[in-house]
């Protein structure tokens, strides 16, 4: 019998706790009979000496419950993990990014919005902003990121088919649908879409693939294959060299900039960018890229703000792209 009240006891601690941190905070506190109610809602009998017994116990060991004194005491919670500016920017960042899911995308905002408890959270689904974000359908793009995540932490390589779209909204599988089997690094967040980024054993190199294209990913029972190529790769330097996620050889190469570019430079390379001012109101910007066609279509994007200088070899495939579209569209 002494057991069974522990239980009970250990029970009501957990739910007094569970109820006024999900249903008050600073602005909605809740007196005790609506606490007793609520526990007696759920099974749980008890008298307002014990709620303050147990409150006082959850208090002791951290779990900061604060009250307002009265004839009835008014108690609530306002320490959480998230304030709701925070909560704000998580909000935005699920309904702005595109490989998540419209379903998945509700199940979120939920989520999400609950953590700043239950009054709170009616006010920030209510104030969500619903961007015209063109959502991918791939719902088994989560099972892939589990498998993927579970791979890296074993460190065993993992196998998917992967796919594009024709023109009829078919998938069309890559390689006559053949596993790729790779050695997983990490995930990147880019340009609206979530990229494996992994070495292939096959091209001795580092590539990427879109999660969302991705289908019946696995964990292969081999270990990765060690590498000094990833040991030593710094992928917040790799996001910076690539463009649209498209791998090139990299080189080292300097562009004259007007100095309206700067801001779009810096988004792009980081604050810390390499730039010397040339004193009339041009810059040049000297870094390492992998050179690939949108790389070149980036640079002719700003017209004659932006110049390549060195490599020649760059300057050249500039050069093509341009010639190539001149011919498309006619252009002497």
């Amino acid at each position: 019998m002494e057991k069974r009240y522990d239980n009970i006891s250990k029970i009501r601690l957990l739910k007094v706790w569970e109820i006024l941190r999900t249903e008050t905070d600073e602005d909605n506190p809740m007196g005790t009979p609506i606490l007793l109610q609520k526990l007696a809602n759920q099974g749980i009998k008890c008298d307002r000496r014990t709620v303050y017994r147990d409150i006082q116990l959850l208090n002791d060991f951290g779990y900061e419950i604060l009250h307002n004194r009265g004839i009835s005491n008014q108690y609530f919670v306002v320490d959480r993990s998230f304030d709701v500016p925070e909560l704000r920017i998580l909000l935005d960042a699920v309904q702005a990014a595109s490989f998540i899911t419209p379903k998945k995308t509700e199940v979120l905002v939920d989520k999400i919005a609950d953590l700043a408890g239950s009054h709170r959270a009616e006010l920030l689904k209510n104030n969500i902003v619903r961007f015209n974000i063109t959502k991918h359908t791939n719902e088994a793009i989560y099972y892939s990121v589990n498998e993927i995540e579970r791979a890296i932490i074993e460190q065993k390589k993992v196998s998917f088919f992967y796919f594009d779209y024709n023109a009829n909204g078919e998938r069309v599988y890559r390689k006559a649908k053949k596993r790729y089997i790779v050695n997983p690094y990490a995930t990147i967040f880019s340009n609206d879409n979530y990229y494996l980024v992994c070495y292939s054993d096959k091209y001795k190199n580092v590539t990427h693939y879109r999660i969302d294209r991705m289908e019946s990913v696995e964990v292969e029972s081999d270990n990765i294959t060690p590498t000094s190529c990833i040991s030593s790769f710094n992928i917040s330097e790799h996001r910076k060299q690539v463009f649209g996620m498209f791998v090139g050889k990299e080189e080292r190469v300097s562009i004259v900039i007007e100095n309206s570019l700067i801001d779009a430079v810096m988004d792009k390379f980081g604050e810390d960018v390499q730039l010397e001012d040339r004193g009339n109101g041009t810059a040049v910007l000297n870094i390492s890229v992998q050179i690939s066609p949108m790389f070149i279509a980036w640079c002719c994007s700003f017209g004659d703000k932006l110049n390549v200088i060195s490599p020649q070899k760059v300057i050249t495939e500039i050069k093509n792209y341009i010639t190539q579209l001149k011919d498309i569209y006619g252009i002497n």
